[in-house]
């Protein structure tokens, strides 16, 4: 089990400047560059996102209310906690209706992973496991993650836990617990 600490991620800009990005995992490629990546944005600008030919994005809202895309002339509205799946080389814009806005967001190159992003509420009665593929990031409240009967360890606001199979580790408390999923594509079907 791995627990990624928001509070250690460095802050780094934007490809084109626009905003800030927090890096929580990524998969280096063969070329030097990612095969995919999960990361925190903090949105503070209405402007253009940076392109990423080749590659598919799934970006979720998890702190303010509202993010306005415009991906290849289509307008989408992206409430909290709703992801939302695009081709990462569009041409895309965001305004921000009622403010500021924090994201998470999952980029996988097409045609190799394809990833996915789904908003849980946790328990305190019953533990939500993170499987091998999986990253899981406290959105909100308050959480503690143990495996294997070890002791339990609080995680914090927008803290990472990696995944396991051989022993998931397990994530209790109240709140909303983002669980992202990158599965590699079969390209031998």
């Amino acid at each position: 089990m791995q627990i990624i600490r928001f509070a250690d991620l460095k802050a780094e800009p934007w490809r084109n400047g626009g905003g800030v990005t927090r890096e929580i995992a990524r998969q280096a490629s063969p070329d030097g560059g990612w095969d995919w990546r999960v990361s925190i944005a903090d949105v503070a600008k209405a402007g253009d996102f940076s392109a990423f030919p080749g590659m598919e994005r799934v970006l979720t809202v998890i702190e303010g209310e509202l993010l306005l895309l415009s991906v290849g002339g289509a307008e989408q509205p992206l409430e909290k906690y709703r992801p939302f799946r695009f081709d990462g080389g569009a041409a895309t814009t965001a305004t921000l209706p009622t403010g500021d806005i924090r994201d998470l967001n999952v980029i996988t190159r097409t045609g190799a992973f394809k990833a996915f992003t789904s908003i849980i509420e946790l328990s305190k009665k019953r533990a939500h496991p993170v499987f091998e593929g999986q990253v899981g990031v406290l959105l909100q409240g308050q959480a503690k993650v143990s495996q294997a009967g070890a002791e339990a360890v609080e995680l914090g606001r927008y803290d990472a836990v990696t995944g396991s199979d051989d022993d998931s580790p397990e994530i209790l408390g109240r709140g909303f617990l983002a669980v992202v999923s990158i599965d590699p594509v079969d390209t031998t079907a």
